[in-house]
């Protein structure tokens, strides 16, 4: 690949991780080799993935390459939002005030509780019946 710069970060949801690249163009969006409208049905999906370029005013000035695995939809679309958020960072450091408030660049630490032993799910528990 011959382009010279380059912006990569990683972002984390749940199960999700993606490994986002900023590269200089016309503002369009790569999701596993496949458009953004391929790849998410739903539109505030591909609103949520373009939060940070809206917000920040770079919509057009940088395509987004992006390769993501794990978890659904949801979590992948705001791992998505947090690695593109932190490859802004890498871009340009002024941006940090703005999407700092925002809340882009906090890594989402709600995660799937484990199930517990004697219960259905992490917190179901069977029918209780007195006889």
């Amino acid at each position: 690949m011959a382009n010279s710069v380059q912006y990569q970060a990683t972002g984390r949801r749940k199960k999700s991780v993606a490994r986002v690249r900023l590269v200089p163009g016309n503002g369009q969006v790569t999701i596993n080799d496949r458009n953004i409208d391929e790849y998410f049905g739903l539109e505030t999906l591909k609103v949520i993935v373009r939060q940070p370029l809206t917000l920040t005013k770079t919509d057009g000035r940088f395509d987004v390459l992006v390769n993501v695995k794990g978890g659904g939809f949801t979590g992948q679309a705001g791992a998505i939002r947090h690695g593109i958020s932190r490859a802004l960072l890498e871009a340009g450091p002024e941006m940090r005030a703005e999407l700092k408030k925002a809340g882009f660049l906090t890594r989402d630490p709600r995660m799937k509780e484990r199930k517990k032993y004697g219960l259905k799910k992490a917190r179901k528990a069977p029918q209780f019946s007195k006889r």
